[in-house]
């Protein structure tokens, strides 16, 4: 196999890629082993047929495809050691050569991580941030578990009031006519929630445990069922069932109840030492953001286009396989959301763009610190990974290729690179 690189314009490059017509030779014959048995010639039982006789009917093209399949992943992944170029994108492949007797070529089209002209990255200026806690912000996180400890009490001797939780039944008509999804019955709803159409919740305050009552909305011109899109409909309500919430009282039995402590003060120092706590960590990382922000405003380079939308696709997939683990497939998502894979991957542009920058500015100050990861900080991270996936430290050794190796030490790097940039700044 050999490989030859050809420098594009914007960080771009072509890889061709040979791979010699023996080795092209064996594709053929190992897609025709795993072929024989699906293909009929008269005269012939199935998968007694000789290649020569499958070639000469129906050409020699017919392996051609599952051939390159099969050589093009492993051509490419050594492609990728011998040009000792620093690929940043998935390629785009396009076989230009596949005819028994010859070599086999197809180039692939890659983007090449672009060089950083690092700015000012020592003494960067940020403005402090403020983590003082209020008696407020105390209050407000008691009350959220006050909130979390509420019970659910039936209301019989009054109308619906912003808040309540909801039993209903109802039907949609637009036009006079039932439409499709449009009905309910015991249908559970917290009126303010925002779960149902802008308008909806709102009219159901003051309706009464068995009446009927019309609620008129307009579906939004964005709403996610064509036939629906800016229509005016009515619904037809009735309450069947209101719950309020009933709060505890807050004093030293409820502190007891929620936390460790026998007194409300106690309680109420607790939390507000977490959430000190909480807005010192919150304002470290703040700190982190502003100053590789200011440094990547302040450095100059151009991303591939083909790099940006690597990086897209990865974090798409990095929310498909999160939503995935809570039960939820991402076509499912895009149902209930209305949204599509094309408009996802356009929202996280900006994120993908500045996650990518980021990374560059913190591997450039690695290289002009010359920071490296030490092996205590490997074997740290090792102890982490093992905790994590509840194994020895040494057999998470034992199962880490070389890449993977020096990505974890890259990666160390990279965020010493982060500590080293937020130790030199200076706040405002």
């Amino acid at each position: 196999m050999s490989v030859q690189v050809e420098k594009l314009e914007k960080n771009m490059a072509k890889l061709t890629i040979e791979v010699s017509a023996e080795e092209l030779e064996k594709a053929l014959q190992n897609a025709f082993l795993k072929n024989k048995n699906k293909i009929s010639v008269p005269g012939f039982r199935k998968g007694k047929v000789p290649r020569q006789m499958v070639e000469k009917m129906y050409g020699p093209e017919i392996f051609y495809e599952d051939a390159a399949n099969a050589l093009i992943p492993e051509a490419y992944e050594k492609a990728l050691d011998e040009c000792g170029e620093d690929i940043v994108s998935s390629p785009v492949i396009d076989v230009t050569q596949i005819e028994k007797g010859k070599p086999f070529i197809f180039t692939a089209e890659v983007a090449l991580k672009p060089e950083v002209k690092l700015g000012k990255y020592k003494g960067v200026k940020v403005e402090k941030a403020d983590t003082a806690v209020t008696d407020e912000e105390v209050d407000a996180e008691i009350n959220k578990e006050r909130e979390n400890n509420a019970r659910n009490i039936e209301v019989t001797d009054r109308a619906v009031k912003d808040g309540d939780m909801t039993v209903l039944d109802f039907e949609g008509f637009v036009d006079g006519v039932a439409f499709e999804g449009g009905k309910g019955e015991n249908y559970p709803l917290t009126i303010g929630s925002g779960a149902f159409i802008p308008g909806f919740e709102e009219q159901l305050v003051g309706a009464e445990i068995g009446k009927e009552v019309e609620v008129n909305v307009t579906f939004p011109e964005d709403y996610q069922a064509e036939e629906l899109k800016g229509k005016a409909a009515v619904f037809k309500c009735t309450i069947k069932e209101i719950k309020e919430k009933e709060l505890p009282e807050l004093d030293d039995e409820f502190a007891s109840e929620v936390s460790e402590f026998d007194t409300l003060e106690e309680y109420k120092a607790d939390v507000k030492a977490k959430l000190t706590e909480k807005k010192e960590k919150e304002a470290k990382d703040a700190k982190e953001a502003a100053v590789i922000e200011a440094i990547v405003n302040d450095s100059e380079m151009e991303i591939p286009e083909a790099m940006l939308t690597t990086q897209q696709k990865q974090m798409v997939d990095e929310f498909a396989q999160r939503i995935q683990m809570q039960g939820l497939s991402i076509d499912q998502y895009f149902q209930f959301t209305g949204t599509t894979y094309d408009k996802m991957i356009e929202q996280v542009k900006p994120q993908a763009e500045k996650r990518i920058k980021s990374r560059l500015v913190l591997e450039a100050i690695v290289k002009a610190e010359n920071i490296e990861a030490s092996e205590e900080d490997y074997e740290e991270e090792i102890k982490v990974m093992a905790e994590a996936y509840q194994m020895e430290a040494d057999k998470v050794k034992e199962m880490l290729p070389e890449k993977s190796v020096a990505q974890i030490k890259e990666d160390i790097a990279v965020r010493k690179a982060a500590e080293f940039a937020v130790t030199n700044a200076k706040e405002k």
